[in-house]
């Protein structure tokens, strides 16, 4: 399923995994809310819970979308985190893999002082 990230200005078209993590999450779309930040991640809570699955990672790449179990996050990765080593984007735990940024995920650091996201589904 593909969806828009809005944040600002940049709107980036990403597609979800077929997983069921993320089908738990295309099912709550619209989704508005305030964001965090942590390093070159924008991190938001959300309404769904869910556990560990085969698609989690301790290491994301930029453009990976991730869900957080421990925070109930929806997490999008455009570069390092405050642990992450040289050449690597470490989260803070291990995160589901539930999608990927199709655009040029790092465009969201000019939008970093923004207050809110939206994610929706976009039209296939």
């Amino acid at each position: 399923m593909k969806i828009r990230i809005t944040v600002g200005k940049v709107t980036l078209t990403a597609e979800l995994n077929d997983t069921e993590t993320a089908r738990k999450i295309a099912a709550t779309l619209p989704l508005r809310c305030s964001f965090n930040t942590w390093g070159d991640e924008i991190y938001f809570s959300i309404p769904i819970e869910a556990r560990l699955d085969e698609s989690a990672r301790e290491t994301v790449a930029v453009g990976d979308l991730g869900y957080w179990p421990s925070g109930k996050a929806f997490c999008i990765f455009f570069g390092p985190t405050p642990v992450s080593p040289p050449g690597s984007i470490v989260p803070a735990s291990a995160v589901n893999i539930i999608g990927k940024v199709l655009d040029d995920a790092t465009l969201f650091k000019s939008v970093m002082n923004e207050r809110q996201v939206l994610v929706e589904a976009a039209e296939e």
